[in-house]
């Protein structure tokens, strides 16, 4: 049954037409590439930051640029994901490696949102600027560029497998 619905939005008509375009297929890669680099790009700073790194630098500052960044970056790379998805949606859902992509991504997700939910109940502002950052949010950092580079390698692997 799940089969027949993947295969089912492999051949809508708009998914045929991308699947097929010269253009607009690599366009809507293009788009998911640009997210995925807005998104780690954003991210690895905020969490070399977290670790230790730009002490002198304020974490808020990082905090409140990188994480706008960073959150366009993921809406677009899932809005083309979505579609790249679509193009091969049974092969996909069928790979492992998507599979670990997905769960990777939601993990990154979710680790995200409670090192918001963390910043913003413990007041960051008070500590001094070179102060160590508390051993959560080193350890959510830590997390985040472990799971971030390895969706970034899954991506990529997809590609060859």
């Amino acid at each position: 049954m799940i089969e027949q619905a993947l295969v089912s939005v492999e051949n809508l008509a708009f998914v045929s037409a991308l699947r097929n375009s010269t253009y607009m297929y690599p366009l809507v890669n293009a788009g998911h590439i640009l997210g995925v680099a807005l998104l780690v790009g954003g991210i690895v700073p905020l969490d070399l930051r977290l670790l230790g790194l730009w002490r002198k630098y304020p974490v808020m500052v990082f905090v409140d640029v990188l994480r706008i960044t960073a959150a366009i970056g993921l809406a677009l790379a899932v809005v083309c994901g979505a579609l790249l998805f679509a193009t091969a949606a049974a092969d996909y859902a069928r790979s492992s490696l998507f599979q670990a992509k997905i769960a990777l991504v939601v993990l990154g997700v979710s680790n995200a949102s409670i090192l918001a939910r963390m910043l913003k109940r413990q007041d960051i502002r008070s500590l001094p600027m070179e102060a160590p950052m508390p051993p959560a949010f080193r350890a959510g950092a830590v997390l985040s560029l472990v799971v971030w580079i390895s969706v970034l390698i899954l991506g990529r692997l997809l590609g060859y497998f």
